[in-house]
C-alpha cells in the first residue's frame, strides 16, 4: 500500500459564455505557470524539497451532443494538448444509446486524426501478452465514455452498486458494458500513473524548457504575456471610456474658456463704453468752464 497525493483543478463555466475566443487561455497559462514554478525550483543552487506541482494530465470533457467535435473542442483541444497529456472524455455517456456512443466516438477520434490534435497515446507493446492486450483495450476505448455518479443503487439481481437509476434499469458506473470508467481509472491511477508523469518530464516540461532557455537568460524572469483576448478587450473598453470621458473633459473647458473669454470681451467693452463716456463728459465740463458763463464761474468755485 502507498499514498497517492493527487491534486485535481476544476474549471468550471469553461465554454459557457456567449463568446468563447481563447476561452482555453486561463488553462494553457495555469499549465505554463507550474512549469515555470518548476523550472525555477531547478535553477535554485539547493534543489533538495523540490514541490512538483506541474499537471500531468488533462481530462477534456466532450458533450454528447451525437454528432461530433464542436469548433472550440478542436481549437482548445489542440492548444492544450500541445502542453499536457490530453485525455478525452465523452461526458454524460449514458445519454446515448450504445450504438449512437460508438458512432460518436468514431467520428470524434477522425476529427482528433484529421485536425492533427494531440492526446495521451499510452504504451502498448510489453513484455508481458496480458498487459499487451490491457493497453489495446484502453487506447481502443478512446474517448473514454464516463457516467458519474456518487450514490448506490439497487441492481434487479439485487446487487449494490454506484449507478444511475432508470425506469429501463441501472447505468452501473464500474461496468465495463455500460461505460469506461474502469478503464479510465486504470490509466490514470493504477498502470499508466508513471508513464504519465514521465511523458511530462520528457516530452511537454522539457519542451517548455528549451523554448524558455532558447529565449531568455539564465535565472531571467518569464515575460509577461498580454496577448489574452478576453484582458485585452477590457483594456480596450476601458481605454475607449477614459478617451471619450477626457474628450468630453476637454469640449467642457474649451466651452468654459470661451464663455470666459466672451465676458471678458463684453467686460472691456463695457469699460471702454464707461471710459469714453468720462472723456466726454471731462470735455463737455472743459467747454463749460471756458465759455464764461454762469455755469462756468460755479465749476471755478
Amino acid at each position: 500500500m502507498f499514498s497517492v497525493k493527487l491534486n485535481v483543478v476544476d474549471t468550471p463555466g469553461f465554454g459557457d459564455y456567449v463568446d468563447n475566443n481563447d476561452c482555453w487561455l486561463p488553462v494553457v497559462d495555469f499549465i505554463e505557470n507550474q512549469y515555470e514554478q518548476y523550472l525555477r525550483q531547478e535553477q535554485q543552487p539547493v534543489r533538495k524539497g523540490v514541490v512538483d506541482m506541474r499537471v500531468h494530465a488533462c481530462l477534456y470533457f466532450i458533450r454528447p451532443n451525437g454528432h461530433t467535435l464542436k469548433p472550440l473542442d478542436v481549437r482548445a483541444m489542440k492548444a492544450i494538448g500541445a502542453r499536457v497529456n490530453l485525455i478525452p472524455i465523452i461526458a454524460k455517456a449514458d445519454t446515448l444509446s450504445p450504438a449512437a456512443l460508438r458512432q460518436f466516438k468514431k467520428r470524434v477520434m477522425d476529427v482528433i486524426d484529421a485536425q492533427s490534435i494531440r492526446i495521451y497515446q499510452p504504451p502498448v507493446d510489453s513484455e508481458d501478452e496480458h498487459t499487451t492486450d490491457r493497453n489495446k483495450g484502453i487506447i481502443s476505448a478512446m474517448p473514454f465514455a464516463i457516467i458519474g455518479s456518487d450514490r448506490e443503487v439497487k441492481t434487479e439481481d439485487g446487487r449494490h452498486v454506484k449507478g444511475r437509476l432508470y425506469p429501463w434499469g441501472v447505468a452501473e458506473v464500474e461496468n465495463d458494458q455500460h461505460c469506461d470508467f474502469k478503464k479510465l481509472r486504470s490509466l490514470l491511477i493504477r498502470t499508466h500513473m508513471l508513464d504519465l508523469i514521465s511523458t511530462t518530464e520528457e516530452v511537454h516540461y522539457d519542451k517548455y524548457r528549451t523554448t524558455q532557455m532558447k529565449t531568455r537568460k539564465f535565472g531571467e524572469p518569464k515575460l509577461k504575456k498580454n496577448d489574452n483576448k478576453k484582458f485585452r478587450e477590457e483594456e480596450e473598453a476601458l481605454r475607449a471610456r477614459f478617451t471619450e470621458k477626457v474628450k468630453l473633459e476637454e469640449n467642457r473647458f474649451r466651452q468654459w474658456e470661451q464663455r470666459l473669454i466672451a465676458e471678458r470681451d463684453r467686460l472691456n467693452k463695457d469699460l471702454e463704453q464707461e471710459h469714453n463716456l468720462v472723456k466726454q463728459l471731462e470735455s463737455e465740463i472743459e467747454a463749460i468752464v471756458n465759455s464764461g458763463s454762469p455755469n462756468g464761474k460755479f465749476f471755478r468755485k
